[in-house]
């Protein structure tokens, strides 16, 4: 072997021995990073301050509601609004418009609603009426403390007779008419839960003419001549006879007038 290509031999030796070191040098830094750990990061600590306490929930604040916002509550003015087609309780009453205009009471004509002592004490009446004869009435009238009123002014003779002298017939057949009409109509219920409670008919007494829808006007015409009609207005309200029985069944009164 000549000298030359002992030469060429070492030379390939050293640079493979070479290469192979520099392999292992690559491979031991990459176990080396991967062994050795991440320094930690530190957060310096204020001794100087002293830790809060988390303060416990009170079970009434956690029972206390959330305060709802004013424009989520609806206002009485906003929730009840009447409009023109709006009526009470009769169907033929006129419109209530708004809540600050006077309201006048329900028009009633269901008698099934009437307690049991008011209805009992408007059917002998119109049963009594019925008959013709106004003596019929006399034992319907009462007496004493319980009589039923029948003269705005006091009287202090015989119902009946007094009866008789204010119909314009002999017999009083004209005042037992009247007292029908009236018990036929619609009625209303006043002072409800107090003393005075009492059902009236016919409505009309409780309710201002110019307030009155047309069909209520007929109504009221059927009862009343044009005359009377216009003594009623100009009294303030209706004036001619009308009937009051008490929730117990006592005729309180059958008047005419002012």
């Amino acid at each position: 072997m000549t000298a030359t290509e002992c030469k060429s031999i070492f030379s390939s030796i050293r640079i493979t021995v070479l290469g192979f070191v520099v392999v292992l040098s690559v491979l031991g830094n990459a176990i080396a990073a991967k062994k050795t750990p991440e320094p930690a990061v530190v957060v310096p600590v204020d001794e100087t301050k002293t830790p809060e306490k988390q303060q416990p929930k009170n079970d009434a604040d956690q029972d206390t509601p959330k305060a709802i916002p004013d424009d989520a509550i609806p206002t009485i003015e906003k929730s009840i609004q009447l409009d023109e087609d709006s009526t009470v309780e009769d169907d033929d009453a006129p419109a209530q418009k708004t809540r600050t205009e006077e309201q006048h009471p329900p028009v009633l004509r269901d008698i099934s609603k009437l307690p049991a002592p008011v209805r009992r004490m408007r059917e002998l009446i119109l049963e009594a009426a019925k008959k013709g004869n106004i003596e019929e009435l006399r034992s319907l009238l009462g007496i004493g403390e319980t009589a039923t009123t029948i003269s705005i002014g006091g009287l202090e003779g015989d119902p009946i007779k007094f009866l008789k002298e204010t119909s314009g017939d002999d017999e009083g057949f004209e005042i037992l008419a009247i007292l029908i009409e009236v018990l036929e109509a619609g009625f209303v219920h006043l002072d409800a839960g107090n003393e005075e409670e009492i059902y009236i008919w016919p409505y009309f007494f409780a309710w201002p003419i110019e307030k009155m829808s047309p069909s209520m006007k007929v109504e009221l015409f059927r009862v009343l001549t044009a005359g009377d009609v216009e003594d009623s207005r100009d009294s303030g309200g209706y004036i001619f006879y009308r009937v009051g029985i008490k929730p117990d069944g006592t005729w309180s009164f059958f008047v005419a007038g002012d």
